[in-house]
């Protein structure tokens, strides 16, 4: 093969011919090109047909070489179909643009590349020589092709958590609930909202419902009574952390009483900080601060029986744990230990299943961050199928 064939074999789409190429400015090139096969079927009644009718020149915007545009100006041949019952005349397909585009498929797979990769849509539209719209439709065209090629079944591990996706002046803030594969460390979906309703239409079609092994979320009856509907077979697991900031918060009430919201108080970070994670003098000197405060003391010293709880090994001996915390908190006179230790008691089950399967909710947190970070990249979404393409297609490379 000739080294010019070769050259156009690269370059041109399958089936394409050059005849000319001629400068567009310092800007492009443009090639004009025809195709070569020796007949075409009729889109009506598939008859081969070899009859050329006449010819129409079209343009086609083809992916870029060495950073300079390539206008394809495409010869097209009209045929005449040789049925005497059709009798239809139709315009040959070139494989690789669609029927009545302007643009190749690799041009918008260029397109959405650059969307991924550069700052903005207005500058990929500047860099590519083309319109705003044409980078918003090609760009989440491909993205939707993208998540249907990458959609599967229902994980056997999922993780269940909400973020907020738009905080409007006037009215409720509005959800949206990310679906975490644990095994795959990915994003399976994003559902809008985070009510029942809603994360009943956002499961609606999926499969493998019942091969669901494991649910992790943070303490929401609204996910707990879901998945126990939806997912039979499963155990759902409470969140360590969600868990451990139910005593912290009061942790942080109580204190801010008695030091008021000094943030540059180094007693704030110390009775947050796990015990074990002290040194000795960091340890004598919170408990000689929490002696002049006996409330607050004995809601620091239930957070570190909390924080043993979760570092004990072994399912059994953390239920023995767990439930000499709850006699110790049933005996409490404070009422924030009170309310903390109905809590503990509603989420039970759900707590202790932790030293079972050992996962978290942490990887999902993860996740929307990256969904946040998205939001303020763009500032902000109108379009929840948009925001959705675009956090499925960022968070499928990322572990």
């Amino acid at each position: 093969m000739p080294a010019s064939d070769t050259l156009e074999h690269f370059i041109l789409l399958p089936d394409l011919k050059l005849n000319e190429a001629h400068p567009l400015g310092n800007w492009g090139i443009g090639l004009t090109v025809e195709k070569t096969s020796p007949f075409e079927i009729c889109p009506k009644c598939a008859t081969p047909s070899q009859s050329v009718y006449d010819r129409r020149i079209v343009t086609a915007k083809d992916d870029p070489i060495r950073g300079k545009a390539v206008e394809l100006t495409i010869v097209k041949r009209r045929f005449r179909c040789k049925n005497r019952r059709c009798k239809k005349v139709f315009t040959e397909p070139v494989s690789g643009i669609q029927r009545g585009g302007r643009t190749t498929r690799r041009f918008k797979k260029a397109l959405a590349w650059a969307c991924q990769h550069m700052s903005s849509l207005k500058d990929v539209g500047k860099q590519y020589r083309c319109s705003a719209r044409l980078v918003y439709t090609a760009f989440y065209e491909q993205l939707s092709l993208w998540a249907k090629a990458r959609a599967h079944g229902l994980p056997k591990k999922i993780g269940l958590d909400e973020h907020s996706i738009r905080k409007p002046k006037y009215g409720q803030v509005e959800f949206a609930t990310i679906v975490v594969d644990h095994n795959k460390k990915k994003v399976f979906d994003l559902i809008d909202g985070k009510t029942k309703l809603a994360l009943a239409a956002g499961f609606a079609g999926a499969t493998g419902k019942d091969q669901v092994e494991v649910v992790t979320m943070d303490c929401s009856d609204t996910f707990r009574s879901f998945a126990k509907q939806t997912f039979p077979n499963a155990m759902i697991v409470a969140d360590r952390f969600h868990v451990e900031r139910l005593f912290t918060r009061k942790v942080n009430k109580y204190r801010r009483k008695i030091t008021g919201d000094d943030r540059k108080n180094p007693i704030n970070k110390l009775l947050l900080r796990p015990g074990c994670k002290l040194t000795f003098f960091e340890r004598c000197a919170v408990v000689d601060w929490l002696n002049h405060h006996p409330k607050l003391r004995e809601i620091w010293e239930v957070k570190e029986a909390l924080s043993r709880f979760y570092r004990t090994k072994g399912a059994g001996r953390a239920k023995k744990a767990f439930g000499k915390l709850l006699d110790r908190m049933g005996h409490s006179k404070v009422r924030a230990v009170v309310a903390l230790r109905k809590t503990l008691m509603k989420w039970r089950v759900e707590i202790l299943n932790y030293h079972v399967e050992h996962l978290s909710n942490g990887r999902v947190e993860g996740f929307n961050r990256v969904g946040k970070l998205i939001q303020r990249r763009a500032y902000g979404y109108r379009n929840f199928g948009n925001y959705r393409l675009r956090l499925l297609n960022t968070c499928f490379f990322r572990t």
